[in-house]
């Protein structure tokens, strides 16, 4: 049994990311009258979408003690697929395909070094941002490409009132969270996370594990970026550059841990990512200079990683005084 001063500060640590959101909005919300208004928060969401679904599918590889760097670049490229096809006449649905297919493609590849070879993912996720990165300014001659309204028409077509980015993101949402806390497939990945000898040992297997969430991480990067082309409508040389800084942003900042074995994709990761849309939709309302738009990032950033790193720690300091508690006491041999 936790002592209140332990379950306090640990409630705390855990509601750190719902009490900084709730800051954030009431700050910006007394210094601008049009944030808090209906039609600004649902711009917000809009925003925030594809960054919130990139980072879903960061928060699958960092419940197993992953981490995908790579996310952003598999972004470009499948844009840049994607423009050249459109361009070349094709459908948005079919280019959407393509994409969707060529991210799981190169997620595949992430897996197959990290789960096969055995390489640390940070090396080999690192490895393939500049490979995947390159590819993509190989495609595109670092030209940029604009792509027909149709594109741009989706994006801003809404479904019973609904925007378009918003059910595709509930959809990713509903999917991914239902796989997380239903089945035992998601049970399995938070057994990896905590401890993949232990798992392993238990029956789990482990490797198809950490393949699978790869897969799932390229998928919703792809995912991701058909969204963002249909709010911009065109790629750019910088189309998805540092998108998997704000995915892991959103996720540590959601509750997430980068230590793996804890976090939750709804309300955690997706309350992440509309967080770091809404510091910097503020930012514009107000017409701060947006040099300071970075910095602002960074120190959210770093925000998150300290936070994931204090409750991390804590929790360790509270096992170490039960396990040394118990060896002590009358049940000890």
């Amino acid at each position: 049994m936790k002592p209140p001063r332990h379950r306090a500060i640990l409630w705390l640590l855990r509601n750190a990311p719902l009490m900084v959101f709730l800051l954030i909005l009431a700050i910006f919300g007394s210094l601008s009258p049009k944030y808090l208004t209906p039609p600004n928060l649902i711009n917000i969401l809009i925003q925030s979408s594809p960054t919130a679904i990139v980072a879903i599918g960061m928060t699958f590889v960092l419940l197993t003690g992953g981490v995908d760097l790579s996310v952003g670049a598999i972004w470009f490229v499948g844009g840049a697929v994607a423009g050249k096809m459109a361009l070349a006449g094709h459908s948005l649905g079919m280019a959407a395909v393509v994409m969707v297919l060529l991210g799981l493609v190169l997620g595949a590849v992430n897996a197959f070094f990290v789960v096969r070879l055995r390489i640390i993912p940070f090396v080999v996720t690192l490895a393939t941002l500049y490979l995947w990165r390159g590819l993509g300014l190989w495609i595109t001659q670092t030209r940029a490409m604009n792509l027909p309204e149709s594109f741009l028409h989706f994006g801003a077509a809404q479904v019973v009132g609904v925007p378009v980015p918003i059910l595709i993101l509930g959809f990713v949402i509903a999917l991914s969270h239902g796989l997380l806390e239903i089945t035992p497939y998601g049970r399995q990945i938070y057994a990896v996370g905590q401890d993949a000898e232990a798992a392993s040992k238990a029956g789990v297997n482990t490797a198809r594990i950490l393949a699978s969430v790869y897969l799932i991480c390229g998928t919703c990067a792809a995912i991701g970026g058909v969204v963002s082309l249909t709010q911009l409508g065109a790629v750019s040389p910088t189309f998805g550059n540092q998108k998997e800084f704000s995915a892991i942003a959103a996720a540590v900042l959601g509750g997430t841990s980068l230590f793996g074995g804890s976090g939750k994709v709804f309300p955690g990761t997706v309350m992440g990512a509309v967080l770091m849309q809404a510091v910097e939709n503020g930012l514009v309302l107000l017409n701060a200079n947006p040099y300071l738009y970075p910095v602002i990032t960074s120190a959210i950033i770093f925000l998150a990683v300290l936070i994931d790193s204090q409750r991390h720690a804590f929790l360790q300091q509270i096992g170490r005084r039960h396990i040394r508690i118990a060896a002590d006491g009358p049940l000890a041999p």
